[in-house]
């Protein structure tokens, strides 16, 4: 029985109940225009609100861009106070700056009047896409698209017995997807190189970008499983000893290893889609993307169903995985907040949440991802949960750019370009963002 059916039998949410039918004789006329990026997920989306339109009689429109220019279309929307977008899924990092300018329409009062809880959605969904200041219960958006940095593997090549034998030689150990950072290097540096079937293959595709944020969330991924953190725990905006930690200085030298050793020629500025590419064509053996590519690996004629296997972002020292997804807001320069807030209303149910998933969305929502057989829905279903368990994401702040772009340099720098040691390159990236926190007045 599909996990739709299952949550049918198990939640008992009627449309009547929720006050959605009683808008079914609203006029056609009636739009709202949903703002997102151009990605599989959007598609989804789209399939999915047309239940919204038919039970409300609202009409959705839909405007998404590539992810190359995103930030700036609808930063520089949110900016202008445009009113284009009554409702705009934005980055987890959108959100300080969003709130503290007034950009988004805080949903405290329309939660509690429609009975919608936080608690219903995964804990650092909530702190990611929704709340800010961090740690409050101030709310801003709806946890929206849960997502996750993972791994995808050549399962079909991981088991081919000549290749188990020739790792096994090798390495003294089994071929398995990599649970350490020690032995991802490994795993890559044996594919590197290699030949099969009548083709040279590489280790890894990994984010290596400059323009906008791709190399941070690539090798943030290595610095959290060496235990890399932001500041102080205790003492906000306290950067020094953590950020240039010594174990974030090994986590980086581990990021630029494995570029160094083990990636495709020519992939010195690669993001999402230059991964997805490298990994289809049959160039790599793995590749770092986030969880929303996932289905479609898995519907891939070249390298879908059981030609690859899926991993969470291996450990070193501790867990960490780099948070991706987004939340729903409704804009406040919006003329139909109003119609707004029904569709948030209607997305937060969690029949709707348990279609999202099904239709390749990722549901937030814990009846659908805690659901006794969510596991079973998808391959990398229960990775999906595991990261989302342990995520840990980029600064908030509304001078979060200022704050990436130095990360962006600086991990650039010395990742690919070669310049310099993990320490020096750390130790400046503290300095540069002490110098635009006391800017900015958080310092």
């Amino acid at each position: 029985m599909k996990l739709r059916q299952k949550l049918n039998a198990v939640i008992a949410v009627t449309a009547i109940g929720l006050g959605v039918s009683s808008t079914a004789a609203q006029s056609a006329e009636q739009s709202l225009t949903l703002c997102w990026a151009a990605w599989d997920p959007a598609n989804a989306l789209v399939e999915l609100s047309k239940d919204f339109t038919s039970e409300t009689g609202i009409e959705m429109n839909f405007e998404f861009v590539p992810w190359t220019s995103f930030s700036s279309r609808f930063q520089n929307e949110l900016n202008s106070r445009g009113k284009l977008c009554d409702l705009l899924i934005g980055d987890s990092q959108w959100i300080g700056g969003s709130a503290e300018n007034g950009h988004y329409m805080k949903l405290n009062d329309f939660f509690e009047k429609e009975g919608i809880s936080m608690s219903d959605f995964i804990p650092a969904t909530v702190d990611a896409y929704s709340a800010w200041p961090k740690g409050s219960d101030n709310y801003w958006a709806l946890p929206a698209m849960g997502d996750a940095l993972g791994w995808v593997y050549r399962k079909d090549w991981f088991s081919r017995k000549d290749i188990q034998s020739q790792f096994e030689k090798a390495f003294g150990r089994a071929l398995t997807p990599p649970k350490t950072w020690t032995e991802l290097k490994e795993v890559s540096s044996f594919f590197q190189g290699r030949e099969i079937d009548g083709q040279k293959v590489y280790g890894a595709a990994i984010y290596t970008e400059r323009g906008s944020e791709g190399i941070t969330m690539g090798a943030t991924s290595a610095l959290y499983a060496h235990g890399f953190q932001y500041q102080n725990p205790n003492k906000p905006y306290d950067l020094e000893g953590y950020v240039n930690s010594q174990e974030a200085a090994e986590g980086l030298k581990a990021y630029k290893e494995l570029y160094d050793c083990c990636t495709p020629p020519g992939h010195s500025n690669a993001y999402m889609v230059a991964n997805l590419d490298a990994y289809k064509s049959g160039q790599v053996a793995m590749q770092m993307n986030w969880f929303a590519f996932f289905p479609g690996i898995v519907k891939d004629p070249n390298v879908g169903g059981e030609n690859s296997g899926f991993f969470l972002n291996p450990k070193q020292t501790t867990e960490g995985s780099t948070l991706g997804g987004q939340g729903i807001s409704v804009v406040s320069y919006s003329d139909k907040k109003d119609l707004a807030l029904q569709y948030i209303k209607w997305f937060a149910q969690p029949q709707v949440q348990s279609d999202w998933w099904t239709l390749g969305g990722y549901s937030a929502h814990r009846a659908v991802v805690e659901h006794p057989d969510f596991a079973s829905t998808a391959p990398f279903a229960a990775d999906f949960v595991e990261a989302m368990s342990n995520v840990k994401d980029f600064w908030q702040e509304p001078n979060y750019a200022e704050l990436l772009q130095a990360m962006q340099k600086r991990l650039h720098d010395y990742v690919v370009a070669g310049k310099g040691t993990p320490e020096q390159a750390l130790e400046k990236l503290k300095d540069d963002w002490q110098e635009i926190l006391e800017d900015g007045g958080q310092l």
